[in-house]
């Protein structure tokens, strides 16, 4: 079997030209979503032919230089070998990580909820550490970061915040985060210079397309109330009467939203937070397997944690189901989680 078999290229193949077919028949656009549904789908297989034909071609070419040069050495064929096997390296992981993304809603823009744990004013500030890292991290992915809602901390920091992060593979990059966050360090609050065990959370939910027809919302089922939008003002969200809070009375799922002026769209917005939650719900019952999409529900606190950050007295950031880890904290905190993420992707393959 030829490595190409491995990954059934000629099976994809043959879905892109029937994929291509469907293109071209004059009814195709009218189920624009559908039809938009079938180009993603037939472009990431592309992707991962065309991926696999460019590294086949470059490791045929590095072989053919390698063997002028065992021939007759050449200083600049050699430093051509050696910048191919670079560029061929980088284009592996690349492809590597196309494949590991490979599940029904990797592809989806994603909501991700921080809450910090027990602890007050250190987990607070914990929480928003975190929403920097994240934030970071989206940045250098060049995805769109958008704050749906943010809870102030009592004097520092965050009890809560969600974003809603747009951009290819957003929800399956970040899926890898769900859990418990564990931070050890001398607190910036403790004057007496003591040791401190910090917990916050981070929930990721895909943002699921099509939910309408798949999910209705009882109004008899469902508490709207709206307040004053709270924290740091126009840094984060507005502080008009427009903010909303909906929450699902049978499963007791809350959302909230506050960052339009317009109390209709940070409705709208909630609604659909809303579905987005009680379709991955319907999901897991239909699939029957609670931590497939959502993750396992922990406690936020000792023995729960997925991930271990310490700042004193080393300094470590180690996850605990891939094993994982890194000497270099300041890299993490400012965004470096890609070496985490591509490990639990591997690990969950």
């Amino acid at each position: 079997m030829t490595l190409g078999g491995l990954f059934d290229l000629e099976e994809k193949e043959t879905q892109i030209q029937e994929n291509e077919e469907q293109m071209l028949d004059p009814t195709f656009w009218d189920d624009s979503q559908k039809a938009n549904d079938l180009i993603a789908s037939n472009n990431h297989l592309k992707k991962i032919v065309d991926g696999f034909k460019d590294i086949e071609n470059s490791l045929d070419d590095i072989e053919t230089s390698y063997e002028l040069l065992k021939e007759e050495y050449d200083e600049e064929l050699e430093s051509m070998l050696v910048e191919a096997q670079a560029d061929t390296e980088t284009k592996i992981e690349e492809y590597e990580l196309n494949l590991l993304l490979s599940e029904e809603h990797d592809p989806l823009d994603a909501i991700l909820e921080l809450h910090s744990g027990a602890g007050g004013t250190e987990s607070q500030d914990w929480a928003e550490m975190l929403l920097r890292m994240y934030q970071r991290y989206c940045e250098s992915e060049g995805f769109k970061v958008e704050t749906v809602d943010y809870q102030a901390g009592d004097e520092a920091g965050v009890k809560s915040v969600t974003l809603s992060i747009k951009g290819p593979n957003a929800y399956g990059l970040l899926k890898a985060e769900k859990g418990v966050h564990r931070l050890v360090r001398i607190s910036p609050f403790d004057s007496s210079g003591r040791r401190h065990t910090s917990f916050a959370s981070c929930e990721v939910t895909p943002q699921f397309k099509n939910t309408d027809d798949s999910v209705e919302i009882n109004t008899d089922e469902i508490k709207i109330d709206t307040y004053r939008s709270s924290g740091a003002g126009g840094q984060h969200v507005n502080t008009t009467d427009s903010a909303v809070r909906i929450t699902h009375l049978p499963t007791g799922i809350v959302v909230t939203c506050q960052n339009e002026r317009s109390q209709i769209k940070n409705r709208e917005q909630a609604m659909n937070m809303l579905k987005a939650k009680l379709y991955q719900r319907k999901l897991e019952e239909q699939r029957a397997e609670i931590d497939n999409i959502k993750g396992e529900q922990k406690e936020i606190g000792w023995g729960s944690q997925i991930r271990s950050y310490v700042f004193h007295p080393y300094s470590m950031v180690k996850d605990h189901r891939t094993n994982y880890e890194t000497g270099n904290t300041d890299k993490v905190m400012d965004g470096g989680l890609s070496p985490f993420i591509h490990a639990y992707l591997r690990m969950t393959m």
